[in-house]
């Protein structure tokens, strides 16, 4: 099972929104500078996010996302479902039919894990995770590299 780029970025770049929405819409060029995932990248995926209504868009000057409701209520899992991503142990998508077309001796274990996974993901909400010591303190980092770089000549 793993937890594909697509997932990954996505929980990232909401985790950003939630930390750097002080009002205004944070725009994607943004998110991108602060966490290195490519600006088409990111359109793509505010798009899923979009669609499932866990983000809105403000157009013009000033322009960018913000989240669509309280971070307490936006779970992992829910983030990770928009962008069509699967969270599945299985090697059958779950289907039960990985070894000709029957199940396979571990299908329920690693059915149950991904259960647990998902339970686990849904548990934890954006606000859980702007709440952490850990994550304040690396929003603190990137945020002085982007401010540094920007005051740097070029």
């Amino acid at each position: 099972m793993k937890l594909t780029t697509k997932g990954r970025y996505a929980v990232t770049a909401m985790l950003d929104l939630a930390l750097h929405n002080e009002g205004e819409p944070v725009s994607l060029a943004e998110i991108s500078e602060r966490q290195d995932i490519s600006l088409s990248y990111l359109e793509q995926l505010f798009s899923k996010l979009r669609r499932a209504g866990l983000v809105v868009s403000m157009r013009g000057p000033g322009g960018g996302y913000q989240l669509s409701g309280d971070p307490a209520k936006i779970a992992i899992a829910d983030i990770i479902a928009a962008v069509d991503e699967s969270v599945d142990a299985t090697r059958c998508g779950g289907l039960g039919d990985c070894q000709g077309n029957k199940r396979c001796l571990t299908h329920d274990l690693w059915s149950d894990l991904s259960n647990q996974i998902r339970l686990f993901l849904s548990e934890i909400t954006l606000a859980d995770m702007t709440a952490r010591a850990e994550v304040k303190e690396t929003a603190q980092r990137q945020k002085q590299k982007i401010e540094f770089l920007s005051s740097v000549p070029h």
